[in-house]
């Protein structure tokens, strides 16, 4: 069972810092903060950055320098070794997309918050055998969506889930009204396209569109 007074931040403080996660593929250092300011401009400020591109790290280190109100992740951690380079790259948790039990074990042993990802039943019990009670559905749509995250909660009432995949302005309320869904994970909020174009604005405004839309919606819980 993990000490969690080692970790830096909570899972049940991440998860209830807001509804909506950006997850961001950043291919250039320099786009980091122009993003990362653009989200904090609408009040998101967990930002997960996917270590999917060879400068994910250092965009981690300039958010976390340069922006001490951001609350930065590293996702797509998927051993031990990416935990800890996160960690020392300035990440305040990480989200895996999957789980292994020494990538369990590494994140018991460190000091930064964990996300473990699971799609199965059988994923969620090693989870939980290790002591984990938050983690990421994913993918969500491919893997059974709202009805399967629905159904988890019957036989594990205290787990808390934070899905991404397939996540869109069109579906995120649906997840969002289930009692085991404390937050969504979404890369609608930052496409490639207006990365490319440098259009800052429309991210701000998006994520401000996305926020009034979680809002205004009757989330009954």
């Amino acid at each position: 069972m993990k000490d969690l007074k080692k970790w830096q931040l909570a899972p049940s403080e991440l998860f209830a810092m807001g509804p909506i996660v950006p997850v961001l593929v950043i291919e250039h250092v320099e786009d980091a903060l122009p993003i990362a300011e653009a989200l904090m401009a609408a009040n998101i400020n967990v930002l997960e950055v996917t270590l999917r591109t060879p400068s994910a790290l250092q965009v981690i280190e300039t958010i976390a320098k340069n922006l001490p109100d951001a609350v930065v992740g590293a996702g797509t951690v998927t051993n031990r070794e990416l935990l800890q380079r996160s960690r020392d790259a300035g990440a305040k948790f990480a989200i895996s997309p999957g789980l292994t039990k020494d990538l369990l074990k590494a994140g018991n042993e460190g000091d930064i918050a964990l996300i473990p990802g699971i799609s199965s039943i059988s994923e969620l019990m090693d989870g939980i055998d290790f002591g984990y009670d938050h983690f990421k559905f994913f993918p969500a749509e491919a893997s059974g969506g709202v009805k399967a995250i629905k159904s988890i909660g019957g036989p594990f009432p205290n787990i808390k889930f934070c899905p991404t995949g397939g996540i869109n302005l069109n579906n995120v309320n649906n997840y969002l009204s289930l009692g085991n869904v404390a937050c969504c994970g979404g890369s609608w909020l930052v496409s490639d396209n207006i990365i490319k174009q440098k259009n800052w604005t429309a991210i701000t405004e998006l994520a401000q569109e996305a926020l009034a839309h979680v809002e205004q919606a009757s989330v009954v819980k």
